[in-house]
């Protein structure tokens, strides 16, 4: 008895992340960026005017509902990404993508920053065929433009299932500062953004 109980309690403290369609206002639509670890993500789109909400998330990888714990163990093939909701009336995809370079290290395969792994790596994973010739027209032109030598590495994919993260990981710059500002600042990333991209950077 004792151990159908402890089952049972294990069972209703076990949460299932499954893909969850994202409700998306009318008018407004989808954009889904991989830039190494979401919390840090969800701030430079959040400040953006037309966005009306960001949701950390799990992408790309081949593990139904996977869990933080899964993912970040390297196994589920999953990376973190940001899923972002705008008004496109309010903020174009393309101004999206400019946001997202800038924040990432697009010179790096597998990791950003202090986090290594394909759970951190980087990508664009686009909703539709308008997304996908917006983010190569980006790149291409980023690749031309760049203020660095090295060529840029981040891949460009078709979006699939999406599953959100952990309620935990939600805003998880506004519910923890003083956690998220130590372990930005710990893992050099404001620090390589500047290198890489100089006085765009982070904006």
């Amino acid at each position: 008895m004792k151990t159908l109980i402890a089952l049972l309690l294990a069972l209703a403290s076990f949460t299932v992340h499954a893909a969850t369609p994202v409700k998306v206002p009318p008018g407004h639509a989808v954009a889904t960026f991989a830039g190494g670890c979401f919390w840090c993500m969800e701030p430079p789109y959040d400040k953006l005017p037309g966005v009306s909400a960001t949701i950390s998330g799990y992408m790309g990888g081949r593990t139904a509902n996977p869990t933080y714990e899964t993912v970040s163990s390297g196994t589920s093939g999953h990376t973190e990404v940001v899923h972002v909701v705008y008004d496109p009336a309010k903020v174009s995809y393309e101004k999206l993508l400019e946001v997202f370079w800038v924040n990432i290290d697009p010179t790096v395969k597998n990791r950003q920053f202090c986090d290594t792994g394909s759970q951190y790596r980087t990508g664009v994973f686009y909703h539709d065929e308008t997304q996908r010739k917006a983010a190569e027209a980006s790149k291409a032109s980023l690749e031309k433009s760049k203020p660095f030598k090295e060529p840029l590495l981040t891949p460009i994919e078709m979006a699939g299932a999406f599953y959100p993260a952990e309620d935990y990981h939600q805003d998880y710059y506004t519910k923890n500062p003083v956690k998220y500002q130590l372990y930005r600042q710990g893992c050099g990333r404001d620090a390589r953004l500047r290198q890489l991209w100089g006085d765009r950077a982070g904006k």
